[in-house]
């Protein structure tokens, strides 16, 4: 459980750990640019046939109560061809999930009321 706990932790502060490590001389950028470059080439390949790609996103979704939710997707020829939902978690994610809920769903109101505002 510690160990759980202390790894969780670190996932959550990766951003914040990069930075600390270059001694506040750039930030986790390449990180996420990683991230988006690998989601599209995944869909690229899906779209032109490759079968089998399943990649993470938030989309909109009804696996919780948030109208958005990240969970992995198959992707197709025509983009998402089905979300694979949260699967099978522990008790410990399960609280980690609900604790995230009221957060989560103020951001989502932010980022419609953002584009709602445009």
């Amino acid at each position: 459980q510690d160990q759980l706990a202390t790894l969780t932790g670190r996932i959550q502060e990766a951003g914040t750990e990069v930075v600390k490590a270059k001694a506040g001389a750039g930030s986790a950028t390449l990180s996420m640019a990683y991230a988006g470059a690998r989601f599209v080439f995944s869909l690229v390949d899906a779209m032109n046939g490759k079968e089998g790609v399943v990649e993470c996103s938030f989309v909109q979704s009804k696996e919780t109560e948030c109208t958005y939710f990240s969970t992995p997707l198959l992707l197709g020829k025509k983009g998402l061809e089905k979300n694979l939902g949260i699967g099978k978690i522990t008790p410990f994610e399960e609280k980690m999930i609900a604790e995230a809920i009221p957060e989560l769903k103020a951001s989502i109101k932010k980022g419609e009321d953002f584009v709602k505002n445009m």
